[in-house]
């Protein structure tokens, strides 16, 4: 399963692609909005899940790439990092969607996003 993890700052993208991996996850790792759209040109289908911080400082933000993934996958799990936008994610945030505030436990990612993929393929088998 794939993962794109979209994070600027340096060391908090290779310790969570580093917890990422050692679960088990293929990682795409990306620093920047613009290289993350890139990555979801190529196959938003295929990712397991969305991880990213939200302020990524030019171009497009966590809540703009979530928006975008979802216009192409709309069960796509998604989990935002952040230090300080957390109290816009009601707002911002898509639906079904979970945060993490920074600064946080690797686990925490993990476990967040374990959920919410239990929770899409429940969603599945409930369709089935």
């Amino acid at each position: 399963m794939s993962v794109l993890l979209v994070e600027d700052e340096a060391l908090i993208l290779e310790a969570v692609q580093e917890a990422l991996k050692q679960a088990g996850f293929s990682v795409q790792a990306v620093s920047s909005g613009f290289a993350a759209l890139e990555v979801m040109s190529e196959g938003v289908v295929e990712l397991a899940g969305l991880v990213t911080d939200i302020r990524l400082g030019e171009g497009p933000s966590g809540w703009d790439l979530a928006r975008h993934a979802r216009q192409k996958r709309p069960d796509l799990p998604v989990i935002y990092m952040t230090g300080d936008s957390a109290a816009d994610w009601p707002v911002q945030g898509v639906p079904r969607s979970q945060v993490v505030q920074k600064p946080f436990a690797t686990g925490q990612i993990l476990t967040a996003l374990n959920m919410m993929l239990t929770e899409a393929d429940a969603d599945k088998a409930g369709q089935a």
